[in-house]
């Protein structure tokens, strides 16, 4: 075989896998399809670039898309033809928190603690709080930098997939970390705050470098309207 014939052979399969390979490639955007059941993943607060450079829109795409939506999918799944179909979100965060089998329990907390996360950020909102919660926060930690630096420093140590809780525990703010999907919808606090520290949530953009993301999610995007109105009297 000629070598000219040999090119035209590696050119055509070369075209050939190029005609190929873009429709197997799957579209970013593109959530799971939906489950069937009672509950229904929101849409997001603002569009997805809005958070960049905090969070990227490629972040925000993967995060939302694929993972919250699947948490969704995978609890409609689960809870089908289940006592759980004719109950709220929280309340089968609550009930399947007392199960041994805990799938239904950390699709439900995932699903809900996501919920909770994309209403907390705002883009280009303002840069600290006020009012009632600013006094709270500095009654319980002296001042809102403290606040950050324990926040951040709590949610930073988190051993492997975990969040990061800024709540209301009575008269006083507190910081709880928790593993993987566990939340304080149990443990009788008001969560005001969610920092998600699983590596969906900002390895794309910051690789492992958490405290970063950490830093830059609570200098830039809290939308600390929202974290005030989450308040108990």
């Amino acid at each position: 075989m000629s070598s000219i014939t040999r090119r035209a052979l590696v050119a055509s399969a070369a075209a050939a896998m190029t005609a190929i390979l873009p429709s197997q490639r799957p579209v970013l955007a593109q959530a799971p399809a939906p489950a069937p059941g009672p509950f229904v993943q929101p849409p997001l607060p603002f569009l997805e670039p809005q958070l960049a450079p905090t969070i990227s829109n490629r972040t925000i795409i993967l995060h939302y898309s694929r993972h919250h939506a699947g948490y969704f999918t995978a609890l409609n799944a689960l809870t089908k033809d289940t006592k759980y179909v004719s109950m709220t979100l929280d309340q089968v965060v609550i009930e399947s928190d007392k199960e041994t089998d805990r799938r239904i329990y950390n699709n439900a907390a995932q699903a809900w603690n996501h919920n909770l996360y994309w209403v907390t950020f705002k883009p280009g909102g303002a840069k600290a709080p006020s009012g009632k919660l600013l006094e709270m926060i500095n009654a319980s930690f002296g001042s809102f930098d403290q606040m950050k630096i324990k926040l951040k420093a709590d949610t930073t140590a988190v051993f492997g997939s975990g969040w990061g809780w800024l709540a209301q525990d009575g008269d006083k703010l507190v910081v709880v970390p928790t593993l993987a999907g566990a939340n304080l919808l149990t443990r009788n606090m008001t969560t005001l705050i969610g920092i998600d520290v699983w590596e969906h949530a900002y390895y794309l953009d910051y690789e492992n470098r958490r405290p970063d993301h950490i830093q830059a999610v609570l200098d830039n995007i809290i939308n600390w309207d929202v974290v005030a109105s989450r308040l108990k009297s």
